[in-house]
């Protein structure tokens, strides 16, 4: 029989810690906050959950792999981009420019013009990414992506009223954006009321509202001065040219608010997948956690929309190419926008390098993409029936 040495003074042994506590008592007796950890297994596989208050964090080897996965492809594809452009600047010249070092020339190149362009790509792919997690996992529904159910149209409604009609400003349009992606939703929710967010007849609903909000916006051209409109009508394709820092700072910084919100809400959201009662027997209200997830997900698309246009494709296929990669049942809010940063980054480097005298539009490539996703999607959903 093994003796247990006696904890030291200031630490309490734990029940089948085997040995002390490495958590020591505060000075005064205050209350301690205990971190435990536990090794777990369900549909995503075998996993750690930390625990610390009333928080508690699942990681999953395998997601959090895929994870920095995503993110050094996302970092490398971001490098690439600060050196493709009518005047290519070699990745080594890149690597001192970004660490401080360069030449003057590189520096305003890759610091002044490429960089905003590129952390604006990442940025506003993740919020795509995110809303797109959000989205599906409230409607239950893979088509259910902001971009095809008339919010990024809304947004852009909103947002060309405000560059269009009141000459509004990065924040400005960005709140406009927010305005009519949350009109547009509304106007969703209460066509769809009685059989709630989910089923086909979202889907229906939402391709007319989208359907009503692309013609008032080109109506919207139609009345707005000559050099407006063809610069709004750029815009509209979803485009990253020209983005600068004012651009960044609004997604940058709607992002570090909405992120951890969208975070928090992913347990809630998995157990919805279990179904409403179910969901209401675990302590999850599901009419509340929806409304949050919803509004969390039209901000997340009014802010992308402001910045770079109604980009299609990316939130509509990153939820599913992180679950795919991850094989997470959840919403995987942390791939999601991971996976959303790397591809609208990768669509628009491919687009510079696609035709290289001319500025293509990001959105161009992601819709063609998309167009094609879709396609596969819809023929994949009717062979598992």
């Amino acid at each position: 029989m093994t003796t247990l040495p006696e904890p030291a003074p200031g630490l309490r042994r734990t029940r089948g810690s085997g040995g002390a506590n490495p958590n020591p008592e505060p000075p005064g007796g205050g209350r301690r906050v205990r971190a435990r950890m536990h090794v777990v297994r369900g549909p995503g596989g075998a996993g750690l959950v930390l625990r610390a208050a009333r928080a508690s964090l699942r990681v999953s080897p395998r997601g959090l792999a895929v994870c920095l996965a995503l993110a050094a492809a996302s970092a490398v594809t971001f490098a690439i981009g600060c050196a493709t452009g009518d005047l290519p600047v070699p990745l080594g010249e890149v690597a001192r420019v970004l660490v401080g070092g360069g030449d003057p020339g590189h520096r305003f190149i890759v610091m002044d013009l490429r960089v905003p362009r590129g952390l604006d790509g990442l940025l506003v792919g993740a919020a795509l990414g995110v809303s797109g997690a959000l989205f599906q996992s409230v409607t239950r529904n893979p088509l259910g992506s902001p971009d095809i159910v008339g919010f990024g149209n809304g947004a852009a409604t909103g947002a060309l009223l405000s560059l269009l009609w009141w000459r509004g400003g990065p924040l400005e349009t960005s709140l406009a954006a927010f305005a009519g992606g949350a009109v547009t939703a509304l106007i969703v929710q209460a066509v769809c009321r009685r059989e709630g967010l989910q089923g086909n007849r979202l889907i229906v609903v939402g391709i007319g509202v989208s359907a009503m909000a692309y013609s008032f916006n080109a109506w919207l051209l139609t009345r707005a001065r000559l050099e407006d409109a063809e610069n709004a009508q750029l815009w509209l394709t979803g485009t990253l040219n020209g983005r600068g820092w004012e651009h960044v700072v609004p997604v940058a910084v709607s992002l570090a608010v909405l992120l951890p919100v969208a975070m928090a809400q992913s347990r809630r959201l998995g157990l919805l997948g279990l179904g409403d009662e179910n969901a209401r027997a675990l302590g999850v209200s599901p009419t509340r956690t929806r409304a949050l997830a919803l509004v969390t997900a039209v901000a997340l698309v009014g802010v992308a929309t402001a910045s770079a246009g109604p980009i299609t494709f990316v939130a509509l296929a990153a939820p599913q190419i992180a679950r795919l990669l991850t094989r997470d049942p959840g919403p995987g809010v942390g791939a999601s926008a991971l996976t959303g940063a790397l591809l609208l980054q990768a669509a628009d480097v491919a687009a510079q390098w696609a035709v290289p005298a001319v500025e293509v539009p990001a959105g161009l490539a992601t819709g063609l993409t998309g167009g094609a996703y879709l396609a596969w999607l819809l023929t994949r959903r009717r062979a598992h029936r």
